[in-house]
């Protein structure tokens, strides 16, 4: 049986307005140390937020909240029609990474 799982951490600057948690990103230079992980140092040092200035956010159509919708078009940035707008503030955090 194939299984993953999200570790999620704090949010860094970029999510923190969208949600009070983001998935922990291990950068490239750490995957060997996450993948091989030694038991007398366990890699917890690399379960923080990525650093800020190496994201971006942009919104996207309310379509990507739907697990039926799978194209490569839900990443692109949402129009400003009616139809893809979802007005979530940062006082009401979107359903990002489930309950």
């Amino acid at each position: 049986m194939l299984t993953f799982t999200v570790i999620t951490t704090d949010p860094d600057e970029v999510v923190q307005p969208l949600h009070d948690r983001m998935p922990v990103i291990i950068q490239e230079r750490d995957y060997d140390r996450w993948l091989k992980a030694d038991p007398e140092r366990p890699p917890i040092d690399l379960l923080r937020p990525l650093d800020a200035d190496k994201m971006t956010a942009w919104k996207v159509d309310k379509a990507v909240g739907n697990v039926k919708n799978d194209s490569p078009e839900l990443i692109e940035p949402a129009s400003a029609g009616p139809e893809s707008s979802e007005n979530h503030s940062p006082e009401t955090p979107g359903p990002l990474f489930g309950a």
